[in-house]
């Protein structure tokens, strides 16, 4: 039987420089009848917790904003641990706006996630958008059992529709039987050097990556694959682009940039079929496509682009 344990908004700890509050969340499997349980379900603060029915014996949870969240001094977490053998899928209901507060400190937002081994979490929100006049620092970390599988999609949207961006600085790590598979920190808007050059965004203001860690992978590594007007099939039409390419590990990352968030889910909803279509493919024993001018083509993309950030970086 599932135990729902849920914070009030009230209760979260508040004072003049913000929120204090954390969400969590735990998938365990039951053993008897398959299915994954949620023992704990506990919102907190702007974080509310909504279970919703799934195919299969997948546990699946929306966050439901409770409160405009975050703002100027706020300090928000999430918290959420799928247990050896558990299937979980987080998302949420809407875009996370973040705003300018009442102080000028900047707000953190903390996304911890736990995998056991044989265990799958997908984590799949809704966009970030960092207002005008904002300033969010954001940090998801993973720590990934062995033999667990993740699928996560991180999107951010500089500025609404009209406006300026506000400062966002984004770090996101992942660790695989307490090794670094993933460490890459970002940052943009004011105070943040080069952002908006022709050598990293040029322009776009939708930018997202798409994670997917498989133990199959280590063995067959995913392929490089240039998405959008990278891959040169609709060129000029503003579809954005970006690459799916393997980790130094059972990994591989797509990252994309877009004009708007609509269509960076197009690129990365792209990355994810091709990922997936690359993992059935191995386990029915037919051979993948191979492309050397796609391999080619994502290494030269790729190195021009480090060599114009630190051009940009030194001026």
């Amino acid at each position: 039987m599932t135990t729902a344990l849920r914070t009030p908004p009230q209760t979260a700890a508040a004072s003049a420089a913000g929120v204090r509050a954390t969400a969590r969340i735990v998938a365990r499997i039951d053993e008897e009848g398959g299915i994954t349980r949620l023992p704990v379900l506990d919102g907190d603060g702007p974080f509310a917790l909504r279970r919703i029915r799934g195919p299969g014996g997948q546990a699946r949870v929306c966050v439901v904003g409770a409160m405009s969240a975050p703002l100027g001094g706020d300090r928000l977490a999430i918290e959420a641990t799928a247990e050896a053998g558990a299937a979980l899928r987080l998302t949420s209901a809407a875009a996370t706006v973040a705003l300018p507060g009442r102080t000028a400190d900047h707000a953190t937002y903390d996304v911890r996630l736990t995998v056991g081994d044989g265990a799958r979490l997908d984590w799949l929100p809704e966009p970030l958008i960092s207002a005008a006049g904002s300033a969010l620092r954001m940090t998801t970390t993973v720590e990934l059992a062995p033999t667990a599988h993740l699928v996560l999609r991180e999107e951010q949207v500089l500025g609404r529709s009209g406006e300026e961006t506000g400062a966002l600085r984004s770090r996101l790590l992942v660790r695989r039987a307490g090794r670094t598979l993933l460490d890459q920190e970002t940052a943009y808007g004011p105070g943040a050097p080069g952002w908006d050059t022709s050598a990293v965004l040029d322009g776009h203001r939708a930018l997202g990556q798409l994670l997917v860690v498989r133990p199959e992978f280590d063995q067959c590594p995913a392929e490089v694959r240039l998405l959008g007007d990278a891959a040169g099939e609709r060129s000029g039409d503003g579809a954005g682009q970006g690459v799916l390419a393997p980790l130094a590990g059972p990994a591989a990352l797509a990252t994309a940039v877009a004009p708007d968030a609509l269509r960076l889910r197009r690129l990365l909803d792209e990355a994810a079929r091709s990922a997936a279509a690359g993992g059935r493919r191995r386990a029915t024993g037919r051979p993948a496509q191979t492309s050397r001018s796609a391999s080619s083509l994502a290494r030269r993309w790729r190195a021009s682009a480090r060599l114009a950030r630190l051009r940009s970086s030194t001026r």
